[in-house]
């Protein structure tokens, strides 16, 4: 069982895509992130810069056991199902759904969070974007 998960993950890696920071603040724009929970476009740029640097791939094994998923680095303790720790799973989601190139499971649960536990959810949004400038995270993009 285990090696069909690692067989599928690398499967799902493969898709994975790296966005630049123009098309992921297009991106998420058309999914209606600017704004949402009162977050600007540029917060949610420069936290997903800090993050994953727009890696829809990108993963983190935390020391408690737990892992961050994808572009936004979901908690699978938290958040999604990893089928290796015991998780709250509250995007009710596999994780392996946040590794795609397809960004809408990603948001729909990063919206979840943010709705629930705001923006400080995220430790790289706290380190590096919180009381920052943001505008180089928008700017030549033509939003």
């Amino acid at each position: 069982m285990r090696s069909v998960f690692v067989i599928l993950l690398l499967i799902t890696v493969a898709s994975a895509k790296v966005f630049d920071k123009c098309a992921w603040a297009r991106e998420l724009k058309a999914n209606g992130m600017d704004g949402y929970g009162d977050v600007s476009l540029a917060n949610w740029v420069c936290l997903t810069k800090h993050e994953s640097n727009y890696n829809t791939k990108a993963t983190n094994r935390n020391p408690n056991g737990s892992t961050d998923f994808g572009i936004f680095q979901i908690n699978s303790r938290w958040w999604c199902n990893d089928h290796r720790i015991t998780s709250a799973n509250g995007c009710d989601i596999d994780c392996d759904e946040l590794l795609t190139d397809d960004v809408t499971s990603a948001i729909d649960c990063a919206k979840r969070i943010v709705t629930q536990q705001g923006i400080t959810a995220w430790y790289a949004w706290r380190k590096h974007c919180q009381d920052k400038v943001l505008t180089s995270y928008l700017s030549g993009c033509d939003l």
